[in-house]
């Protein structure tokens, strides 16, 4: 596992490893899983991936079992999230790399990627952190890369407004509260991929648009 310095006052994920997955059930039932693999069928493809930020691991072992010839470069602040990731990789880890890093500092050197995912990890950024992170991004994957993001979002209307708007805010205090997360409010990644270069392809959302995944290419 290599390392990488961090930012001061960066977040503290570690104390959540071990209860994340249940946190996360237990908060949204299935429906931030069925985000992430809402376009797992569009990876099986990939032959080097970049996985920024997924947590305890889930997405990224199941992307290594269901795409035998894929290999992952996995960058997490957190090493204890980091070690969840190994322990699920089981036999894949030989395909594993993993990078204990914050990304507001860019990834780890590397080039070649042809597919880059971040799931629920944009939110953690402020816009101009998003777009620095997408322009360093951009200069390290190949001309047909896709990068897939799944996000929360504040849809228009009466639901954006008086329900995921307010659930959007709880969130960002229990995560404040909980890892030291500075951040209070959604950043405009779209907008910060599109000015790094990166165009839309694809759009699906969940929860009435409280959750969204995008394909960027």
């Amino acid at each position: 596992m290599s390392g990488a310095s961090i930012l001061a006052g960066a977040p503290n994920f570690d104390r959540l490893a071990g209860v994340y997955r249940w946190m996360e059930w237990l908060s949204f039932g299935g429906w931030l899983w069925r985000c992430r693999c809402g376009f797992l069928p569009e990876m099986r493809a990939a032959r080097r991936a970049l996985v920024l930020g997924d947590g305890d691991g889930r997405f990224t072992a199941r992307l290594l079992r269901e795409n035998p010839g894929v290999e992952v470069d996995a960058v997490d602040i957190s090493p204890a999230m980091l070690e969840a990731l190994r322990s699920r990789a089981g036999d894949d880890r030989d395909r594993l790399r993993t990078h204990v890093a914050d990304v507001r500092l860019g990834p780890p050197a590397g080039e070649g990627y042809d597919l880059v995912v971040t799931h629920f990890l944009l939110d953690c950024l402020t816009t101009a952190e998003v777009e620095e992170l997408a322009l360093r991004v951009r200069s390290q994957v190949t001309p047909d890369a896709v990068w897939v993001v799944s996000e929360f979002a504040e849809p228009a209307g009466w639901f954006g407004r008086l329900v995921a708007r307010p659930l959007v805010r709880l969130l960002y205090g229990a995560f404040g509260w909980m890892t030291g997360l500075r951040v209070r409010k959604l950043p405009d990644w779209e907008g910060a991929l599109a000015r790094a270069g990166f165009r839309r392809r694809e759009r699906k959302t969940w929860l009435r648009g409280l959750l969204v995944g995008v394909v960027w290419g």
